[in-house]
C-alpha cells in the first residue's frame, strides 16, 4: 500500500489553554499539566503559553494506527 500524506487545513495553529480547556472537557489545570509533563505540545507567544494544535494534528497523524 502506497503511503499517502494528508493535509489538513486548522484555522487556528495556536489555542489558549483555556480555551483548549473549555473545547475538550478537561480543567484547565489538566491542560497546565498536560503540556509540563510533555504530552501536550505548546509554544510560547509572549508571555502566554498556548497549546499548538498545529503540532498536535500531526503527532495524531503520524500515529501507527491512523489510518
Amino acid at each position: 500500500m502506497d503511503e499517502q500524506k494528508q493535509i489538513i487545513l486548522i484555522a487556528t495553529p495556536v489555542m489558549t489553554q483555556d480555551r483548549y480547556a473549555q473545547l475538550t472537557g478537561l480543567t484547565e489545570g489538566q491542560v497546565r499539566g498536560q503540556i509540563e509533563k510533555g504530552h501536550l505540545p505548546s509554544l510560547k507567544i509572549g508571555r502566554v503559553r498556548m497549546v499548538n494544535i498545529a503540532a498536535l494534528s500531526q503527532q495524531a497523524l503520524d500515529q501507527e494506527d491512523w489510518q
